[in-house]
């Protein structure tokens, strides 16, 4: 599968993508996801706390930090019952990006080869 499927369907499927940042969420914008939360922030219990989906997407960047924020999110979110999509963040981390802000220019480059 290709990035690009990736992205299809988690459109197709309306799932909300959570992010770190407003640049991870102008990146998303950028490639055409349309359901984001940026985190901008905020305490990690309140995120979960405003997630009211059935299944989610946590798209943190893939350096320690971000695996961190991960980690929380999804412990949190799965007590809640929410399930997490983890699709494409696998496919991500097979790739040498580890922004999310770098989405953007990752496929650019891969559409020039």
């Amino acid at each position: 599968m290709e990035l690009q499927d990736y992205i299809d369907k988690i459109n197709e499927k309306k799932l909300l993508v959570i992010v770190e940042g407003k640049n991870d969420e102008k990146a998303l914008k950028e490639i055409g996801i349309k359901k984001i939360y940026a985190i901008n922030r905020k305490a990690i219990y309140r995120v979960i706390e405003d997630i009211n989906e059935k299944e989610v997407v946590i798209l943190t960047d893939l350096d320690k930090e971000g695996k961190k924020i991960y980690s929380m999110l999804r412990t949190g979110l799965q007590r809640r019952g929410i399930r997490i999509n983890n699709e494409l963040r696998d496919f991500l981390f097979k790739t040498e990006l580890r922004q999310i802000e770098g989405l953007p220019g990752y496929i650019g480059k891969r559409q020039d080869l």
